[in-house]
């Protein structure tokens, strides 16, 4: 890796249909105590919102560069915005997220100090609404993803893959930046083949990014089962690689599928094992307690296994049958 210290930014975020979002994403940036040259590219994907007339208003106001992004997915739209860049760093920062203050000086300082090539932390969901709440804090708690170091934290040091990512553009540029085939976890593929060329994918917790997750049950489900999907084939592309937490939402599907089925055919013992399930879900509602929003501790019944189960059967569409 060059020793040629690292001193400027390009901000990089494929926006679709995020006009409640756009602008506070857009204003955390700017507030950023960053000293070197910045630059910040949106990637405008076919939004049906206003999203496209906010974007156009920041540009008008403030660095901002616009870039179209047609196909509409992520890892187009990034590679879009990474291709215009011009600085030494890229941030990739998502639209349904805020960058805490000192994110982008404290990774650029990781990156000149640890040579990594591309460098992350913390998801720190926040939810404002009961169920907004209820899943914030499911993604902050091992019960509800696993327990994985971006969204529950954990010590510094090289890691398997990291939240957004601050990389430095001379690595995105020799590896073909993002792959345009995977529509989710795109990020988990990048930092293997990051780590797989010999770079180091470096994890800080001391980086925190602020995201607000879905809010409703539909959106919650649409996003949890293409994430499975995408999960399931990117194992099946590099099984060696998957983590064994990746297969407790499968594995909890198949289990209650099987207890249903052993129901019906005369043993109702069975359904034993999905109360006990709801049970848990129920009971870490109570454990919540006064770290949701009043009403999003009742809500854990509902926000667990959508979670779970939506991921699990995506998982196995993924793995087994492909992108549905």
């Amino acid at each position: 890796m060059s020793s040629q210290r690292l001193a400027s930014v390009s901000y990089v975020m494929p926006v679709l249909n995020e006009e409640k979002y756009l602008e506070a994403a857009v204003l955390s940036i700017l507030a950023q105590d960053f000293a070197g040259p910045i630059e910040i590219i949106l990637a405008l994907g076919p939004s049906t919102d206003a999203t496209d007339a906010i974007a156009e208003n920041l540009a008008l106001a403030y660095p901002v560069n616009l870039v179209r992004n047609p196909a509409g997915t992520t890892s187009a739209g990034l590679n879009a915005a990474i291709a215009a860049a011009t600085n030494d760093v890229v941030v990739r920062v998502d639209a349904h997220a805020k960058l805490m203050p000192g994110y982008t000086r404290l990774a650029v300082e990781i990156l000149n100090q640890s040579g990594a090539a591309n460098v992350g932390g913390v998801m720190k969901a926040v939810g404002h609404l009961p169920f907004q709440s209820a899943v914030a804090w499911a993604y902050n708690s091992p019960f509800g993803l696993g327990g994985g170091a971006f969204h529950v934290g954990g010590k510094a040091g090289p890691s398997d893959s990291v939240y957004l990512g601050v990389f430095r553009r001379s690595v995105l540029q020799e590896l073909g930046g993002f792959d345009p085939a995977v529509i989710r976890g795109q990020d988990w593929e990048l930092n293997l083949r990051i780590r797989t060329a010999g770079y180091t994918v470096w994890f800080d917790p001391r980086l925190q990014v602020e995201y607000h997750p879905r809010s409703s049950w539909r959106r919650l489900v649409r996003q949890f089962y293409d994430t499975g999907i995408w999960r399931g084939q990117l194992t099946r592309r590099a099984f060696g690689a998957a983590s064994l937490r990746y297969f407790a939402p499968p594995i909890l599907v198949l289990a209650i599928l099987a207890s249903l089925v052993i129901s019906l055919i005369g043993y109702p013992i069975a359904l034993v094992a999905p109360v006990l399930y709801l049970a848990v879900c129920a009971g870490l509602g109570v454990y919540a307690g006064k770290n949701v929003v009043p009403g999003g501790d009742a809500l854990m019944v509902v926000v667990l296994p959508t979670m779970h189960l939506s991921w699990g059967a995506g998982f196995i569409a993924g793995l087994f049958a492909g992108r549905a």
